[in-house]
């Protein structure tokens, strides 16, 4: 039992519907937070908020996990830029997919122009992988003209047309669907079951100069979940290629 929760509860004078009406979970997830398991990292920060206790005051035992480490666990490595990620970085996490792989992009052209990848995805769909692709469409209000500094960022129609044909040779398996999206990105998401590899989108920085964060899943940590809910939203919301 957290006591020390349970407490701070009843100062702020809320109960374990008012606490799952405000962070939009269930009751039961309280009741089991006040049980003594630790949430998630965005409802423990949440949560110190809304009884105005430190995080490691309610949880104790993430207090050494939080002073031992300088950046969350799940992301693995940092790229400084995305052309720093090398080939084999692709490679291997797609190839490393068993069950899903996902990509939202704005065209995605660089991975659709490699035939090796390619390749590696089609070898996934044969195997069984779900693979969901989701591109900005052509026709679409953010469509970027080219301008004097070019890169992935400034997709034209043309480059986004160019990729919708050679990802659209994948749906020979039927694993494999393509989506248009007209979200504005805030970064692009490379998926392959529970591993991500997210380009940070940075305004007026075209992407091939903006940060790669590679994200494993982590004890106490859901930075990772934040993408995987991003990824969803924007495919629900994107229209089927025709």
């Amino acid at each position: 039992m957290n006591e020390t929760l349970r407490r701070a509860l009843l100062r702020a004078r809320l109960s374990e519907e008012d606490v799952a009406a405000r962070l939009e979970v269930d009751p039961k997830t309280v009741r089991r937070w006040l049980e003594g398991r630790v949430p998630y990292l965005r409802h423990r920060w949440a949560l110190a908020g809304l009884v105005d206790v430190d995080e490691a005051d309610l949880w104790p035992e993430v207090r050494a996990a939080l002073a031992a480490r300088s950046r969350p666990a799940e992301i693995t490595r940092i790229y400084p830029t995305s052309q720093a990620v090398p080939r084999e970085a692709w490679l291997s996490l797609f190839g490393s997919a068993v069950h899903e792989i996902g990509i939202l992009a704005r065209s995605g052209l660089f991975l659709a122009q490699d035939a090796g990848i390619m390749s590696m995805l089609a070898g996934r769909a044969q195997a069984g992988v779900r693979i969901r692709i989701c591109l900005r469409d052509p026709d679409g209000p953010f469509v970027a003209e080219r301008v004097s500094r070019p890169g992935p960022s400034d997709a034209t129609a043309a480059e986004i047309r160019e990729a919708v044909v050679l990802y659209g040779q994948l749906r020979q398996s039927s694993g494999v669907e393509i989506r248009l999206h007209r979200a504005a990105l805030y970064n692009s998401i490379y998926r392959a079951d529970d591993q991500l590899l997210v380009s940070q989108h940075a305004y007026g920085i075209p992407d091939v100069r903006a940060p790669v964060l590679h994200l494993r899943p982590a004890e106490h940590g859901d930075l990772i979940i934040a993408y995987f809910e991003s990824f969803e939203r924007i495919w629900t919301g994107a229209l089927p290629l025709a």
